[in-house]
């Protein structure tokens, strides 16, 4: 059977009663976290890959640990451009890695996950400065079984302008890290974007999703603002096997009508029936 992970993102925790576009992120994440684990409570790792908290409160960290405990299954975190890598270390100074980057290793069945820090202080942009691009070409370099990496921000560009100026500013160095090593990378993935996406990185698998509260869509025509939308929010299932992945984005805050009952029989259409 292959290994199920789950991957959420983009959480926003903030002020109990607060809401961000018209949506509750402490009700949305823990709406997130008990439908993935009423269907899916056989995956082997829940990863969040940043954007833990709104605007990187103490609070919201706390009460991410508090809700983390109750998790029947390993957890593990990323930082993004809304959180505040000193706060998050007082909370979680288990997270507190080489050169004190929030940057750790977890072991599943299918093969190792590094999860990267790509956090830089007073800017929405991604870095990732020369101390992390050698850690992660260290541990590329030792590690023996597949790797799969799990970040924030967007590796590789998107062509919405708004998202682009806040991209992983060091994406040439990371994307060459990973075409050295992509006979052992597998898959990427990262958030930021409030939107699914899929592409490639020097040659690796890349996939985002629309957060857990609020979700985007890709306006190529916006160039100054970052729209927002009334879809449902999401999080991610991937099931990953020794010769293929296969990532879903689940909408779990969909509430629409199912239209399987009514839906023709396509079985038993025939060609001349199915023309139209």
């Amino acid at each position: 059977m292959p290994m199920k992970l789950l991957h959420l993102t983009d959480i926003h925790l903030t002020t109990p009663g607060q809401t961000i576009a018209g949506r509750d992120p402490n009700a949305n994440f823990q709406a997130a976290v008990d439908h993935a684990l009423a269907h899916h409570p056989d995956a082997e790792l829940m990863a969040i890959t940043g954007d833990l908290s709104d605007w990187g409160d103490r609070a919201d960290y706390e009460r991410l640990r508090e809700l983390i405990e109750g998790i029947p299954m390993p957890v593990a975190l990323c930082i993004g451009n809304h959180d505040d890598r000193p706060t998050f270390l007082e909370v979680f100074p288990e997270y507190a890695g080489e050169g004190g980057f929030v940057q750790t290793v977890r072991e599943t069945s299918a093969g190792r996950c590094l999860f990267l820090d790509t956090w830089g202080p007073q800017t929405h942009e991604g870095h990732y400065c020369a101390a992390r691009q050698a850690w992660l070409e260290e541990q590329l370099a030792a590690s023996e079984r597949p790797v799969f990496l799990f970040m924030h921000h967007n590796p590789v560009p998107t062509h919405v302008a708004p998202l682009d100026e806040i991209r992983l500013k060091d994406d040439v160095a990371f994307r060459r890290i990973v075409a050295r090593h992509r006979d052992k990378v597998r898959h990427v993935f990262h958030g930021h974007c409030h939107l699914p996406m899929a592409g490639s990185a020097g040659g690796v698998p890349v996939t985002s999703l629309r957060g857990t509260n609020h979700a985007g869509f890709a306006n190529f025509a916006e160039m100054s603002l970052l729209t927002g939308s009334d879809l449902p929010p999401a999080y991610g299932v991937a099931f990953v096997a020794d010769d293929y992945v296969t990532v879903h984005m689940v909408e779990f805050g969909y509430d629409g009508e199912l239209w399987a009952e009514n839906a023709p029989d396509y079985a038993s259409w025939d060609r001349a029936t199915m023309v139209r």
